[in-house]
């Protein structure tokens, strides 16, 4: 008797289970991730390389080659990877702590040479790993453990925007911001980050997928509520949409 499958996991993703907190999205952009590669099928030749913070974890969760770069480091390795092996697919898992902070010069600079790799880039707006402190993407007004009484402009900046960044960088091929805060906001992103591998895959140049994601845990939220605060508050500061698309018209 034939047996029809309507769901199964991914053979991209190890068989450890996920230690990310509850109410993380950091779960859910891994699984879509370990799809796209199972129908693209390029699992044998598609390389991680995850750098310091909760993605520093990426490397135990799929069950490809990869490797962990130090912080903010990760498009740099990538990149070397990429011209020695330009047969393989290489892509970067990171936070917000680590790409637009210590990583900002690398992320800039990797999306202006158009190097041929891709990007998953978290945005929780805050330091997950280490103990909830203020990150480049920390809303203003926002509590965390080094601004306790709110972010403020004066003395700390303003968010870092890292698609209105990098969209007038001539290398950058395609470039969205998106969430998995719904179901239908999930089945949307899987198509995105689908298309950031297609990118790659083509040879069109350099991918980013931003992400915004709940940090329920240092949020000081239920993973409800840190959604609705989601919502209510990042995707205004953030807004959503594709900033950069060359791939139309590409087979």
């Amino acid at each position: 008797m034939n047996k029809t499958v309507f769901l199964k996991k991914p053979q991209t993703l190890s068989k450890k289970e996920f230690t990310y907190c509850p109410g993380c999205h950091h779960g859910i952009v891994h699984r879509l991730i370990a799809e796209v590669i199972d129908e693209l099928g390029i699992r044998e030749k598609t390389i991680v390389v995850a750098p310091v913070g909760c993605s520093v974890f990426a490397y135990e969760f799929f069950d490809l080659d990869g490797t962990v770069a130090p912080h903010g480091r990760a498009p740099a390795v990538a990149t070397g990877m990429k011209r020695a092996l330009p047969d393989r697919i290489v892509f970067t898992y990171q936070g917000d702590g680590d790409l637009a902070a210590i990583g900002t010069a690398e992320i800039i600079h990797a999306a202006n040479r158009g190097e041929n790799i891709t990007t998953i880039f978290i945005n929780n707006a805050i330091y997950g790993m280490t103990g909830g402190q203020m990150a480049p993407t920390s809303l203003i007004g926002m509590k965390t453990t080094t601004t306790p009484y709110g972010r403020n402009s004066k003395n700390d900046g303003y968010p870092i925007h890292v698609c209105e960044m990098l969209k007038n960088m001539k290398g950058v091929a395609y470039l969205e911001r998106l969430t998995v805060s719904s179901p239908q906001e999930v089945i949307k992103a899987k198509k995105s980050i689908k298309k950031a591998f297609e990118t790659q895959i083509n040879g069109l140049g350099f991918s980013l997928i931003e992400v915004l994601s709940t940090c329920p845990t240092n949020w000081g939220m239920t993973p409800m509520e840190a959604i609705k605060w989601l919502k209510d508050n990042m995707v205004k500061e953030f807004p959503l949409g594709v900033f950069v698309d060359k791939t139309k018209g590409v087979i």
